[in-house]
């Protein structure tokens, strides 16, 4: 998206939601498994409120004037060397991914369950690979498409967020110690879903559906790619977690790196 200004035609302001809070971020048990695959400290949430009805129609004006907001500006940073720096160089652009959202149950991961990457007892069947020597079929089925199980879970299913926040976590960060069993993944990811993501109950069918947008993010200052990082790596992310209805927007963010950090 070019650098116009927002006010062209709506402009979107924002102001931080303080009282907004998450559990994966004060849970002990959901902190110390953070600690454990290194990404304590370089994973977070923070929500804000805004002004404007949105319509995934404007995404990618909402993510531009986001990025440029005051209010916004001022609580971001971005990790340069293992160092927390501020974004010193106005935002002349934004990359707009919209992430499809639509998962209410687990259910998408029950294929898993089924086909050889998981034991009856929850273990993670081990396998051989030339890099890493401490290997599962997991996360092998996770990050290679030539793998005897990479289809279990469907194309449609693995452009779900939910699938998305599951192999994030499931891969981890730099120094991460990997689980010996699916369990920890599976319950973090639930967790941090019910965090993330509103849903409504039709009061005629009583069906339960998804109403908030997941944009995958990037900005762009006059140098390049600013935020969520300058390097393009898969475990360094960013996204805009839209409620339409009350207007909030969270920015769900992770840096990779070594070493753990607070916010």
């Amino acid at each position: 998206m070019s650098g116009e200004k927002c006010a062209f035609e709506q402009s979107f302001s924002f102001s931080p939601l303080s009282s907004k809070t998450f559990s994966f971020l004060q849970d002990k048990e959901t902190l110390a498994l953070l600690m454990k695959w290194s990404m304590l400290g370089r994973i977070s949430a923070q929500s804000y409120s805004f002004d404007q009805s949105f319509y995934p129609y404007n995404s990618e004006k909402l993510a531009l004037c986001f990025f440029r907001d005051p209010n916004v500006i001022s609580s971001l940073k971005r990790m340069e060397a293992g160092v927390w720096v501020p974004l010193d160089k106005p935002v002349v652009s934004v990359c707009v991914e919209a992430v499809p959202c639509t998962a209410v149950s687990m259910e998408l991961f029950d294929p898993i369950f089924s086909c050889g990457i998981v034991r009856p007892s929850g273990h993670l069947v081990k396998c051989f690979h030339d890099v890493y020597p401490d290997y599962d079929e997991l996360r092998q089925m996770l990050q290679e498409e030539d793998s005897d199980h990479y289809y279990v879970v469907g194309r449609e299913e693995r452009g779900e967020f939910l699938f998305g926040l599951f192999k994030h976590l499931c891969l981890g960060g730099e120094l991460c110690q990997y689980e010996d069993t699916i369990d920890p993944y599976i319950r973090t990811t639930q967790q941090m879903y019910k965090d993330l993501i509103s849903v409504q109950k039709d009061v005629e069918t009583r069906k339960i559906s998804v109403v908030s947008t997941v944009l995958k993010v990037c900005a762009n200052d006059e140098l390049g790619r600013c935020y969520p990082g300058r390097e393009d790596e898969e475990q360094t992310f960013a996204y805009l977690i839209v409620d339409p209805y009350k207007r909030h927007v969270t920015l769900f963010c992770h840096f990779y790196g070594v070493g753990n950090f607070t916010l």
